[in-house]
C-alpha cells in the first residue's frame, strides 16, 4: 500500500460552493457539463482542486457579461482559450529572429 508524501489540498462541494458563491446544485451541473473539474474522494463525494476556483469565476463572468447559457459556456471558454494560445504563438514568433510581426 502506497501513501502520498504530500496530501494535495482540495475543497469539498460545500467549501467550493461557499468560495464561489454558487449553489451546490449548480456546481454539480457545471461538473456534469465538463466545465469544472472534480474528482471523487474516498467516500465518493466531489472534491475540487483550488485551481477550479478561478475556472468557476471565469464561467460566472462569461455568464454574467455575455448572457451565455450554461450549455454554451464550454464552447465560449474553449474559443477564448484557443484565441489566447494563438496570440501567445504570434508573440513568440514575433520575438524570434526572422519572425515577421503580425501588425
Amino acid at each position: 500500500m502506497s501513501h502520498p508524501l504530500v496530501r494535495l489540498p482540495h475543497l469539498d462541494l460545500e467549501s467550493f460552493s461557499r468560495a464561489t458563491g454558487l449553489r451546490p446544485e449548480l456546481v454539480r451541473r457545471l461538473v456534469a457539463l465538463g466545465l469544472i473539474d472534480a474528482f471523487p474522494d474516498a467516500a465518493g463525494d466531489l472534491c475540487f482542486p483550488p485551481s477550479e476556483l478561478a475556472a468557476a469565476g471565469r464561467l460566472q463572468r462569461l455568464r454574467t457579461n455575455l448572457a451565455v447559457n450554461y450549455a454554451s459556456l464550454g464552447l465560449v471558454a474553449d474559443l477564448l482559450d484557443r484565441i489566447a494560445e494563438l496570440e501567445a504563438a504570434l508573440r513568440t514568433r514575433a520575438r524570434t529572429p526572422g519572425g515577421a510581426p503580425w501588425t
